[in-house]
C-alpha cells in the first residue's frame, strides 16, 4: 500500500504562485508514475501533470504548460507541483496520485493510489 499526503494549497491572487507537495509513504515510488490531477466543482477530475521517473519523462495538460512544473525528490519520496501565473480557472481541489505502471498515462482510472486532495483557490 502507498499513502499519499498533499499539502501547500491555499488562497492566492491571480498571477500568484503556490507549490504543492505530495509525500508518499508505505513504499518507494521511484519507479511509479506520479501524477497531479484537479477537480473543480461540478466538473470531472482532470489531468494536470505527470512524471515517469524511471524513463525521465514529464507531461503537462495544455492548460498549464509553461506555468506549472512537476518535480520529484527521490530522497524524500516526495513530488512537487510548482504553480506560477495562477488564474481563477485553476481553482480546484488538487490530488496527487500514483500508478504502479512506470509508463502510466493521463487518465485518472489508471492510477492506483490517491491522496485526500488540497484546495487551491485563485481569487482577488
Amino acid at each position: 500500500q502507498v499513502q499519499l499526503v498533499e499539502s501547500g494549497g491555499g488562497l492566492v491572487q491571480p498571477g500568484g504562485s503556490l507549490r504543492l507537495s505530495c509525500a508518499a509513504s508505505g513504499r518507494t515510488v521511484t519507479r511509479y508514475t506520479m501524477g497531479w490531477f484537479r477537480q473543480a466543482p461540478g466538473k470531472e477530475r482532470g489531468f494536470v501533470a505527470l512524471i515517469r521517473r524511471s524513463i525521465s519523462s514529464i507531461a503537462y495538460a495544455d492548460s498549464v504548460k509553461g506555468r506549472f512544473t512537476i518535480s520529484g525528490d527521490i530522497a524524500n519520496n516526495t513530488i512537487y507541483l510548482q504553480m506560477n501565473s495562477l488564474k481563477p480557472e485553476d481553482t480546484a481541489v488538487y490530488y496527487c496520485a500514483a500508478d504502479t505502471n512506470p509508463f502510466g498515462g493521463t487518465r485518472p482510472t489508471e492510477y492506483d493510489y490517491w491522496g485526500q486532495g488540497t484546495q487551491v483557490t485563485v481569487s482577488s
